[in-house]
């Protein structure tokens, strides 16, 4: 019997994928490509994927793990060699205490799905960013997601409370925690969050929710000085006591691109300012909230920290302003080819690293475009650099230049195949002996997402 025959024995048709099925989906980042596997397995649930697995080390077959297809570091990357364990089948929200706020769900379960039961049961499920429609709960564990709202909540691994997930060797680890403190040896749960699928394949998680706020403030700013923004940052984490969610920082050079170059979005604010925040606070208590929002803006302008600013006076007015944040499909438009990066780095030190990447830029490449936004507010900043006809180049420059400053070359995508020559630049040499340590252990056969994070 071939592998194939035996996976769909364990699988069912609605379970396998060949042929042409196959090749309609990508083999790369934003939906490039067409997927060269030899087949798309799509397991109902934990049960049978065990099976398949076991099937497949036994034969030495490699696995790439899929969720929603939203990963931009190739990291759902595909050989003619390998066999896709897509995880769509398995989206089922299973159980909501809405007393404890934790929530049981299978990993192909879409995160705004996610979001929606969440809010339906008077929570909140506190990652979110742009591909929430796609993405799905596994492929977030998997990278470690991070987002919009990381300055208050934390990245994914925050929102954890316990998993469950299949081995190289079919082993089915279930660490369904429900309980924020537990000491009861090794947190197991840590090796699968972030690994990429390359130690195990997620397919169901505990997660912890929030308390859903009811009262929003949002405000879009003009700052004159980096040293201002530094300042509005820890007064707005300390004089908002808390409620501070967002902190997204625009670059001039970002803000002039969509509202003077492009025109895509409406200008709330003159374009000349070298630095633009949109920040959001939320609450329990609208007039509280608003009241001390509003007074808290008002003293940093009076001070000369903040130079122009709009307050959002409807949920329309602060839908285009998320949306002009969010307009990553613009910049792509508008630099073709472009670069985009997912970077971090001490919050100290971003003002001189753009500066001196911007004329490092110029001097190795003039006439090249540099435009910089991000979630400043947790030390991430987003790259978009083009037009980008010698990306390796461009790409040691930015990765190159954050190894003195104790940076990261990854601050929320990933690793995959796009960054893996250059993770040194983030992780020392004990640390990557120890990744392919924990790797030796979990799958000697290097059966999972082979090639991925490590460089084999």
């Amino acid at each position: 019997m071939s592998i194939i025959e035996a996976i769909q024995h364990i699988v069912g048709p609605k379970g396998l994928l060949l042929g042409e099925d196959v090749r309609a989906r990508p083999n790369h980042s934003w939906g490039v490509g067409s997927c060269p596997a030899l087949a798309i397995v799509r397991p109902a649930g934990t049960e049978e994927l065990s099976a398949v697995m076991r099937v497949c080390h036994a034969q030495g077959q490699t696995v790439v793990a899929w969720g929603g297809l939203t990963g931009l570091v190739d990291g759902i990357t595909c050989t003619a060699a390998d066999i896709v364990v897509s995880l769509e089948r398995m989206h089922a929200i299973e159980h909501v205490d809405e007393n404890a706020g934790v929530m049981t769900v299978q990993a192909g379960a879409v995160v705004q799905t996610v979001q929606d039961a969440a809010a339906n049961a008077g929570w909140l499920f506190a990652v979110d960013f742009g591909a929430r429609g796609s993405a799905n709960i596994g492929g977030m564990i998997a990278t470690n997601a991070g987002g919009n709202s990381v300055v208050r909540y934390g990245m994914a691994r925050e929102q954890i409370l316990g998993l469950e997930a299949v081995l190289a060797d079919g082993t089915v680890i279930s660490a369904m925690n429900e309980m924020i403190k537990n000491n009861a040896g090794y947190d197991l749960k840590q090796l699968f969050i972030g690994s990429e699928g390359t130690l195990g394949i997620v397919t169901r998680a505990v997660l912890r929710l929030r308390p859903a706020a009811s009262a929003t403030q949002t405000a879009f700013i003009a700052v004159a000085s980096f040293e201002s923004l530094l300042l509005i940052l820890r007064r707005l984490g300390t004089e908002l006591e808390g409620k501070l969610s967002a902190f997204e920082v625009m670059w001039r050079n970002y803000y002039h691109l969509l509202v003077e170059e492009t025109r895509r979005h409406q200008a709330f604010l003159p374009s000349h300012f070298p630095y633009y925040v949109l920040l959001e606070a939320q609450g329990a208590n609208a007039t509280h909230l608003e009241e001390q929002f509003t007074e808290l803006m008002a003293a940093l302008m009076e001070e000369g920290h903040i130079a122009d600013a709009v307050i959002a006076q409807s949920s329309q007015q602060t839908a285009l302003l998320w949306a002009m944040r969010d307009d990553v499909e613009g910049l792509i438009h508008s630099i073709n080819p472009i670069a985009v990066f997912d970077i971090s780095l001490p919050i100290r030190h971003m003002d001189d690293y753009v500066n001196g990447l911007e004329a490092a830029l110029e001097e190795a490449f003039p006439g090249i475009k540099l435009v910089c936004f991000g979630h400043m507010g947790d030390g991430n900043l987003h790259l978009g650099i083009g037009p980008a006809h010698n990306r390796h180049a461009i790409e040691s420059l930015v990765y190159e230049r954050l190894a003195p400053l104790h940076g990261s070359v990854s601050a929320e995508h990933g690793i995959g195949l796009e960054k893996r020559e250059f993770l040194p630049c983030s992780r020392s040499p004990a640390e990557i002996a120890l990744m392919r340590t924990l790797k030796q252990a979990l799958d000697p056969k290097n059966l999972l997402n082979p090639g991925k994070v490590l460089v084999q």
